[in-house]
């Protein structure tokens, strides 16, 4: 509210968790404290069910990130995706492991793991650029509409575009990072932000870097700085390639 974001939460019974990340700057090493979080009860999760349902009619876009609390089935993202497409909105995944599994089932518009989540997601390790060109249509073929890898430089993505689909790989030259955790939600976000104001799949792309890579150079979860996130935009390079054979 003080930052001016509209905000409609559910409130449940037990205490949101707190999540820390100690940083050690002689080293760069940063050691993360993730506290067990809160149990949902099955009234608090229609709660959410239904206000989700009612603010998505309002909205172009709806984002699934995160984990799950204790004790939701891992089914729920994908239950929710469905829900959603069904009144004609954008849907957006960004999580790990069964529900991850689950939720490209359910045919997402985008999903956006990172490179371990992406290789449980698809059942092998990539070795290689081509190997992850590869994963991303792998994870097309299981059910996302677009799939968007993201890599310590950039992203490798599967895209639809006026021209018919295509592969497309985004980087920046890397810089040594302050912190990054929550770089991949800075991603997500400058993404997201993109796309929502009608940007070309190339340029949503480029955006999403250039937020990451500002938020590695800042303490604190997905910070960035706007001036420096244009800045960046023109730092960020865009190269279409050639889709490898692949078994899918």
């Amino acid at each position: 509210t003080q930052e001016s974001i509209l905000n409609d939460f559910v409130r449940i019974g037990e205490d949101s968790r707190t999540n820390m990340a100690v940083y050690d700057p002689t080293n760069g090493q940063q050691t993360e404290i993730n506290e067990r979080g809160p149990a949902v009860t099955a009234q608090e999760v229609e709660l959410f069910r239904d206000k989700l349902l009612y603010l998505a009619r309002g909205a172009d876009m709806v984002i699934f990130a995160g984990s799950l609390p204790r004790g939701i089935d891992a089914s729920i993202y994908a239950e929710l995706i469905r829900d959603v497409r069904k009144i004609g909105v954008a849907t957006v995944i960004d999580t790990d492991g069964d529900p991850l599994r689950h939720a490209v089932r359910a045919e997402p518009d985008v999903i956006s793991p990172n490179v371990l989540e992406a290789e449980e997601l698809v059942g092998h390790e990539f070795n290689d650029e081509d190997d992850r060109a590869i994963a991303v249509r792998e994870m097309c073929d299981l059910g996302a509409r677009e799939a968007i890898m993201t890599v310590p430089d950039g992203c490798v993505a599967w895209v639809r575009t006026d021209a018919g689909q295509q592969l497309v790989r985004v980087w920046i030259e890397p810089r040594e990072a302050v912190a990054v955790r929550g770089s991949g939600d800075a991603f997500l976000a400058g993404y997201a932000s993109a796309r929502y104001a009608g940007q070309s799949p190339q340029e949503c792309l480029r955006h999403g870097v250039a937020c990451g890579a500002e938020s590695t150079q800042r303490l604190g979860a997905g910070l960035v700085d706007a001036r420096e996130v244009e800045r960046l935009l023109g730092e960020t390079r865009v190269e279409h390639l050639t889709a490898p054979a692949h078994t899918g």
